[in-house]
């Protein structure tokens, strides 16, 4: 019998890791949620993106962006449990774009995706980049949203789950204080 927890299936594909990490945000913390161990499996992946697509239910979407990178395999799953097209963003000189000859068009409607949100950041600059060539942003969909609530989009957000972990700056870490190595495997900071 299939395990239709979402929290479950983090577990057991180890996307739930322990020790001291450097966040793609900048900040510290304890716990680190790594969904791209999830995505190792297909049938495990397309099943938590039915989930968020019956919770999605109801939002009018043409298009699924994600940003790159760890959006990507995401928002590709969630376009194809929706049906519908998929296109990515991505830095250049630091800044997010859409390159590779993707185009929205004015008045598109566009989910944003991402796997996991800290604070927001990644996907808010996604959001106004497609809103400043004319989308219709309909809302913002991940798969964790390990913000405690504190991540603010001015669009809706439909997380599948929603979990509380403790985030440290780096200047008050205790981790740090205590010299726990510390490991960056998010990909704006990876070492």
């Amino acid at each position: 019998m299939q395990n239709n927890d979402p929290f479950e299936i983090l577990k057991s594909t180890d996307a739930l890791l322990d020790g001291h990490f450097k966040l793609s945000s900048g900040l510290h913390s304890k716990k680190y949620i790594q969904c791209a161990k999830v995505f190792q499996y297909p049938e495990k992946s397309q099943l938590l993106c039915e989930m968020l697509k019956e919770k999605l239910a109801g939002l009018e979407i043409e298009t699924v962006i994600g940003p790159a990178i760890g959006g990507i395999i995401f928002a590709y799953e969630m376009s194809r449990a929706l049906g519908i097209k998929n296109i990515f963003a991505e830095r250049k000189d630091g800044e997010m774009t859409f390159r590779r000859g993707f185009e929205i068009k004015k008045g598109e409607k566009v989910l944003l995706a991402e796997d996991v949100v800290t604070t927001g950041g990644s996907v808010l600059e996604v959001g106004k980049l497609a809103e400043s060539l004319g989308a219709e942003v309909v809302g913002i969909t991940s798969l964790v949203d390990r913000s405690g609530g504190k991540a603010k989009f001015p669009w809706k957000f439909v997380p599948l789950i929603e979990l509380e972990v403790e985030t440290f700056d780096p200047d008050d870490c205790p981790l740090c204080k205590e010299n726990v190595p510390i490991y960056s495997p998010g990909s704006r900071f990876s070492k």
